[in-house]
């Protein structure tokens, strides 16, 4: 099974990509996704997730062809 990882604005910035690929044999949370596409690295604070485009918790499941969104808040004026 496979899904798609983005990464947005500052955080495509720190991270040093825009995207991933994780192959994957059992479940996973969004969660799971972060860390397994980016072992190295801690969760940043204030990340925010979507998963096909609706924010999602970090305990929310992933499936097979899902797309799951990494960003920073969003502020407007």
């Amino acid at each position: 099974m496979s899904i798609k990882v983005h990464y947005f604005a500052s955080l495509k910035e720190s991270i040093g990509r825009s995207k991933d690929e994780l192959i994957f044999t059992e479940p996973l949370t969004v969660y799971d996704v972060w860390q397994q596409a980016n072992p190295d690295k801690d969760r940043p604070n204030q990340i925010l997730a979507a998963v096909n485009m609706d924010y999602a918790d970090w305990d929310n499941p992933v499936s097979d062809g899902d797309v799951v969104a990494f960003f920073p808040p969003v502020t407007g004026g």
